[in-house]
């Protein structure tokens, strides 16, 4: 607890800062049609929004050096880049609103944009808040108001936004603005030249991914090719935001592996745990593997933090205990992936398609439950959550023969409205006849949704599977369509662009 004369001056500081503060293309979605007020009114209410998050940025900075407690120090440096990304997706969506026709970062569906855009702006001041969970902190107090105030603006904002559909879903030849004509061809044909080679050894031109990062150019409209050799990386990496079209190439998800071990128990923010966090837009991996050896002992630790949005993940390994994929926030692509875990080991308020990918269950502390999924959303306007297709649920060696004792379930919610949809899909006996497990008594249980759609295997029990009022067992291919590539994240639109392999609906 703060000393009674240092806290009233800290309100005291808040208080008088936040006083002192006051002819579209064939694919696109016009403003109109996308907003449910004239684009001036939305305008204006970014504006305001964006007022208060910059005076909360403006109030951490002088806090930045402030606390000698390592895990406080963390979290005001998390939120001071999670506030910082918000101020971003919270413009973007001004400018989109205001001329739906320029060029801006998205797919060109500007519905989808914008709702995906404000998704995030109200998941990150969230995560800023978690940062400082355990912790005793003049700061986090300082922050609450201002941040409820931004997420309230947030969430009026998201519900003045409709849900249109793209009426070229079914295009395959669309390419995003923002990918130039010469990278399309290279890009179709997959055979995208190499820019910098990393090679633990030297033979390269870099011996860290870190250093290859960070020569990377920013903003870059063409794709930047690192390719990173067979070998084990033992750093953590960290794309920022302004490292744009980023794609890294190893040898293979069990050859080339960048690995770190940070944890929650150690003192890191979970946000901060990740071996590898990219946020800049455009990113792909192909054929790597992601790795925290923390353990289960240390809870959460993130192999893989994502809040890149339009990324892609293709043939890459993703392995932790507690946590491993942090899906944050954006629209995610993951192929032909393998994702091992225990707790919650794909969580986020993304908006994820997860195509042919193994997820694996591994054994964790004594007594433990396994989840695979958290999803985190929190209101019901977001377009987030998680859609698996064509993916396989199974036990790690490990786990095998604990099976009768150790417990794995799909998922559990995370948040109000969390969302998630498995769908022909292989279940093996790891999974418990009644699939979903409960995060907190009857919490969310009547406004989360889970959904199944032509599920096979000794775990796949419909008719044993939990009651609630928001599972649904589907049995209506029109609603599961709802929640493949080409509608659930518009893959049509920019998918086609990355020469990733890809279903867009539910045929095989």
């Amino acid at each position: 607890m703060a000393p009674p004369s240092i806290f009233p001056l800290s309100l005291l500081l808040l208080l008088l800062l936040l006083a002192a503060s006051p002819p579209a293309s064939s694919h696109q979605v016009v403003a109109s049609d996308c907003l449910k007020v004239s684009s001036s009114q939305f305008s204006s209410s970014v504006s305001q929004a964006l007022h208060v998050l910059r005076q909360l940025i403006s109030l951490l900075s002088r806090f930045s050096d402030f606390s000698p407690d390592s895990r406080i120090s963390r979290a005001v440096f998390d939120c001071l880049d999670l506030l910082d990304v918000s101020s971003d997706q919270l413009s973007w969506s001004a400018s989109a609103s205001q001329s739906p026709q320029g060029k801006h970062n998205g797919t060109g569906n500007l519905s989808s944009d914008l709702r995906t855009w404000l998704s995030a702006a109200l998941a990150n001041p969230e995560t800023c808040m978690d940062g400082f969970e355990g912790t005793d902190s003049i700061v986090s107090s300082l922050i609450s108001s201002g941040l409820g105030q931004v997420t309230s603006l947030v969430q009026e904002l998201l519900a003045q936004v409709h849900t249109v559909p793209d009426h070229f879903s079914s295009r395959k030849s669309w390419f995003p603005s923002w990918i130039k004509p010469r990278d399309r061809k290279l890009l179709q044909a997959n055979g995208v030249p190499v820019d910098v080679v990393v090679a633990a050894d030297g033979t390269g031109n870099y011996t860290k991914v870190m250093d290859a990062v960070l020569a990377a150019p920013d903003y870059s409209m063409k794709r930047h090719v690192i390719y990173v050799k067979r070998g084990v990386y033992t750093e953590n990496v960290e794309i920022k935001k302004k490292k744009w079209n980023l794609m890294m190439i190893g040898d293979g998800m069990d050859a080339t592996i960048i690995s770190s071990n940070r944890s929650f128990v150690d003192g890191w923010t979970t946000f901060r745990t990740a071996t590898f966090a990219v946020s800049g837009r455009g990113f792909i991996a192909r054929d790597m593997g992601f790795q925290n050896t923390a353990g289960p002992e240390k809870h959460q630790a993130v192999a893989l933090r994502s809040d890149s949005d339009l990324s892609v993940y293709y043939r890459c390994g993703i392995y932790g205990y507690q946590d491993s994929l942090y899906t944050h926030t954006m629209r995610q692509f993951y192929r032909e992936c393998k994702i091992s875990g225990t707790v919650d080991f794909i969580f986020g308020d993304a908006t994820a398609v997860f195509q042919n990918c193994q997820l694996v269950a591994k054994k964790g502390l004594a007594n433990q439950k396994n989840t695979i999924t958290a999803q985190g959303r929190k209101d019901p306007n977001e377009p987030s959550g998680f859609s698996f297709q064509f993916c396989n649920v199974s036990a790690d060696s490990d786990l095998v023969p604990w099976l009768n004792s150790t417990q794995t379930y799909l998922g559990r919610p995370w948040k109000s409205y969390s969302r998630t949809v498995f769908m022909q899909s292989y279940m093996s006996e790891v999974v418990r006849p009644e699939g979903w497990l409960e995060w907190n008594g009857d919490f969310a249980l009547d406004t989360l949704y889970y959904a199944e759609y032509l599920n096979y295997g000794a775990g796949a029990a419909p008719e044993k599977r939990v009651k609630w009022g928001g599972y649904r067992p589907l049995n209506d291919s029109s609603q599961a369509a709802n929640f493949t590539v080409a509608r659930f994240i518009e893959g049509n639109l920019w998918l086609p662009s990355t020469g990733v392999t890809y279903t867009a609906g539910l045929g095989v």
